[in-house]
């Protein structure tokens, strides 16, 4: 790219060069021919008044100094050489002075000037003046040697100012490709140098954007397939439990097993269609939720898997006011917290609803006595009592991402608090 602008600059100034210098050469060359013909027409014409008087009187011939590049010679009216310097008969350009007036031409390779000598409007003779080119073409040599002499100065500064002028502006550029292939190949941490040239400037900060935008997806994304993972695991676990008890020794009533193996493939579908829903929506995207036929579909999920642990699942109901979230992320909450109950917890599971201000509260209890580490059990990859360290950490992002708030509320017996907008209030939770 350097090798192209400084290209384009030296061709460009080329031509700028050529278009003024080219007709301004042949401008030279003209001044200094019309200046070569007035100063022989100068020098005839001296010849001519200062022999004048000799002609008309007819005293003597008058001497031409003359040299090799001037000669000066006077001709009778008919045409012949009477002194001085110049051919034996009148060329073309003493015939055409013959005519009474100034003639001048080229004769061969010399400029020739011919001056009539009149009297009364009588032609007495002529004096003719001669003097070769070269003296014409060596001004003209010298002049255009300099002109040629500033071009190339100017083609050479063009050249200096095009490598400074390439470095600043392909420097960058080079810069911004080489973070661009380190994006591509999939650094999303890469960021382009400022510049100091406004428009790279905008694109290497478009670039920044963009790695940040990506990168995020790409968070995102494996956040989901672990959270999607965690999320599915309890639910094929029941479900593998329920097949299996289909496999036992006869008398099994097999369809309750086939009953409740349907109810499993239900709650996958859900939990598989909530974090679909969850991964793709807006942050801002909630709505209110209706507390009964949320707490309905949990009781329909987990009731079978409790109870399969000689458990019980049992719902207080003492809020008669509705939550501002969505639907998918709060079920997704309860059930990391009921998973939580399910492999962690023993006894009775109780899940309590409340009203606290401008907040809905749901508490999630067992009869259990949780020892993990409270500080890190919401961090995301801490494991504790044998756990994936990643239920939790869900929950809690679920929670803030609704506005709301997941906190243990205490550990003896275990117990979950989640505290969401109330949809009497606009307002998210305040931590």
């Amino acid at each position: 790219m350097r090798r192209r602008i400084i290209l384009l600059a030296v061709a460009a100034a080329l031509l700028a060069t050529t278009l003024f210098g080219a007709p301004l050469a042949v401008g030279v060359a003209s001044y200094f021919a019309q200046d070569e013909r007035t100063e022989l027409e100068r020098t005839a014409d001296a010849a001519a008044l200062s022999i004048a008087d000799d002609v008309l009187t007819h005293v003597g011939l008058p001497q031409f100094p003359g040299s090799e590049e001037d000669t000066t010679g006077l001709y009778t009216p008919g045409g012949t050489l009477l002194t001085g310097h110049g051919p034996a008969d009148g060329d073309a350009i003493v015939r055409q002075a013959q005519g009474g007036e100034v003639a001048t031409g080229d004769v061969g390779a010399d400029l020739v000037v011919a001056v009539p000598i009149l009297h009364d409007s009588r032609l007495q003779g002529i004096v003719r003046a001669s003097t070769p080119h070269t003296e014409w073409y060596q001004k003209v040599a010298v002049s255009w040697l300099a002109m040629a002499g500033l071009a190339a100065a100017a083609l050479g500064l063009t050249w200096l100012l095009a490598s400074r002028l390439a470095a600043r502006v392909a420097g960058p550029l080079e810069h911004l490709s080489g973070a661009a292939a380190r994006l591509g190949g999939g650094d999303f941490t890469v960021r382009a140098p400022v510049s100091g040239i406004g428009e790279i400037d905008q694109l290497a900060e478009a670039l920044d954007q963009a790695a940040v935008r990506i990168g995020d997806a790409l968070d995102r994304q494996r956040a989901l397939a672990a959270d999607a993972s965690h999320q599915l695991r309890t639910p094929l676990a029941g479900l593998r439990l329920q097949l299996e008890s289909a496999l036992d020794p006869p008398g099994q009533d097999v369809a309750a097993a086939v009953e409740a193996a349907l109810t499993t493939v239900d709650r996958l579908e859900t939990t598989i269609d909530d974090l679909v829903t969850l991964a793709g929506r807006p942050p801002e995207d909630r709505g209110v939720i209706d507390p009964e036929g949320l707490l309905r579909d949990v009781v329909a999920g987990w009731s079978g898997l409790l109870a399969g642990q000689g458990r019980r699942l049992r719902i207080d109901r003492q809020a008669s006011g509705r939550p501002r979230a969505a639907e998918a992320a709060v079920r997704q909450i309860l059930g990391v917290l009921l998973d939580n109950a399910v492999v962690h917890g023993r006894g009775t599971v109780t899940i309590t609803t409340r009203e606290s201000g401008d907040a809905f509260v749901i508490d999630v209890a067992d009869e259990g006595r949780d020892a993990a580490d409270v500080v890190n059990m919401f961090t995301r990859g801490h494991s504790g009592a044998g756990g994936s360290g990643i239920g939790l950490a869900l929950a809690r992002d679920l929670a803030e991402a609704e506005g709301g708030r997941l906190r243990l509320g205490g550990p003896d017996p275990t117990t979950f608090t989640l505290l969401l907008p109330s949809a009497r209030s606009a307002r998210p939770l305040g931590r």
